[in-house]
């Protein structure tokens, strides 16, 4: 089984759109025009006649969305998402850079283990920074260009169902309501998603959801950049958990217009960074040299906060009676802490996952349970990974899987051999970057290699 799940999420991570489109579907339904949203209905432009995204928000604005309340915290893109999204829109790094996205190559991302820097990884894996409304902005605006894809002003209300299948989204929107038609629905509501109570109403069995509280409060604020091209552009400073440090990290990132974006964390009943005062301080006194000679700059505008309470994901895997004709992707399938980054990257998996289950002509007159178990080898990555992390803090009680402590400690030797052993760190950061699963960590040969690298070290 974990054989099984490391290849397929490496076969995910490998897959390219078909050279020419193939038609599987009349009509696809897409609601919501998140990130996950956007890029289901690139997929879905290859193998449907029409795709509709459906949205509250005008899809054909610019900046930050109110539907992504979080849209202006601090965001990364993974390397692993970066190169999902130049498969999906060949030529996206290009335009991005264009548009003020900056470059991060290895050697320009920076990381700190309780003050101490890791060694510098040899990586072959760039990636881009840029703040969320950039990067989202751009994805939408391929995705727009496409010919049989079109968006619809309106706030869902229910799916419509006929016999066994979905054939269609209820939607309410300038003061008028209706039923737009779909051979295929995709739910990417995101967290709050209602789809599960709606298909309960509807006598489908609801997805167990599971959750993890992580309490954790995060605040993002942006200061003028003087450099064009900074030396660092990503730099990132973590506290072990357990720690003295009421602070559980930090990072900053270059971003367009000539801007620096830095991301404080804490957890539970810290909360810092609430004014602009201690938010400078804080990167001043706790943290590396780099966090204070960024706080020097001007502060760009307030500091805005946001708190993330738990993790949480709905096992639409294991539902036994289900619809045809409808799936779910993105934060409406697993949402995770996200000082982990994984949001982008684990929705263009997804995506992945769908062009997978699509190209593979399946009877979409059945559930789409292949997609499903696709969908949960990324799923179950992501998890185990912040789960796992999160499991780390003092506040938080369980749930605690199977093996959990033997499968810590492991972790445990291995984070810190990769402040001195390149080997380990770069499988870490595949791993991180989701570029591979992470039981391919879990080997005899990287827990030995790890102990080896902190006896050296001792």
């Amino acid at each position: 089984m974990s054989r099984s799940a490391v290849r397929v999420f490496a076969e995910l991570n490998a897959v390219r759109l078909p050279e020419q489109p193939s038609p599987v579907l009349g009509k696809a339904v897409v609601i919501g025009g998140s990130v996950a949203g956007l890029l289901a209905a690139r997929v879905l432009a290859d193998h449907a006649a029409s795709v509709v995204i459906l949205d509250r928000d005008d899809l054909h604005g610019t900046g930050a969305r109110p539907g992504v309340p979080q849209g202006t915290q601090l965001h990364a893109l993974l390397p692993g998402g970066f190169l999902q999204l130049e498969r999906l829109f060949p030529g996206f790094r290009e335009q991005a850079l264009a548009q003020g996205a900056i470059e991060a190559p290895p050697a320009s991302r920076r990381n700190y283990l309780d003050g101490r820097r890791k060694v510098v990884v040899p990586d072959d894996a760039d990636s881009l920074t840029g703040s969320r409304p950039l990067l989202e902005g751009l994805i939408r605006q391929q995705v727009l260009r496409l010919p049989n894809v079109k968006t619809m002003t309106a706030r869902a209300t229910g799916l419509v169902f006929d016999g066994a299948a979905t054939t269609g989204v209820r939607c309410e929107g300038d003061g008028m309501s209706g039923v737009e038609s779909a051979d295929f629905v995709v739910d990417a509501m995101g967290r709050s998603s209602r789809a599960s109570d709606w298909l309960e109403r509807a006598g489908w069995d609801r997805p167990v959801t599971r959750r993890m509280t992580v309490g954790l409060n995060y605040a993002t604020a942006f200061f003028r950049r003087g450099e064009p091209e900074p030396e660092q552009t990503i730099v990132l400073a973590l506290h072990s958990p357990g720690g003295t440090a009421d602070v559980a990290g930090a990072a900053f990132f270059a971003v367009e217009d000539g801007r620096w974006m830095a991301m404080m964390a804490g957890y539970g009943d810290n909360r810092p960074g609430r004014t602009a005062d201690d938010f400078v301080r804080r990167l001043r006194e706790q943290f590396p040299p780099e966090f204070g000679a960024v706080a020097a700059n001007e502060m760009l505008g307030d500091v805005q906060t946001y708190r993330h309470a738990d993790s949480r994901r709905r096992d639409f895997h294991a539902v036994k009676r289900f619809p045809a004709g409808f799936v779910s992707v993105g934060d409406a399938v697993a949402s995770f802490n996200p000082v982990y980054g994984q949001g982008m990257t684990a929705a263009a998996l997804h995506a992945a996952a769908l062009s997978t289950y699509l190209r593979a002509e399946p009877d979409l007159a059945a559930p789409a349970r292949r997609f499903f178990a696709l969908q949960k080898v990324v799923v179950d990555a992501a998890w185990s990974m912040s789960t796992s992390a999160d499991l780390a803090l003092p506040h938080v009680d369980g749930p605690y899987p199977r093996g959990y402590r033997f499968s810590r400690w492991a972790s445990n030797q291995i984070v810190r051999a990769t402040i001195t052993d390149v080997g380990v760190a770069r499988r870490f950061n595949q791993v991180v970057s989701m570029r591979e699963h992470p039981k391919s960590l879990a080997t005899p040969k990287m827990i030995l290699g790890a102990l080896r690298a902190n006896r050296r070290a001792q």
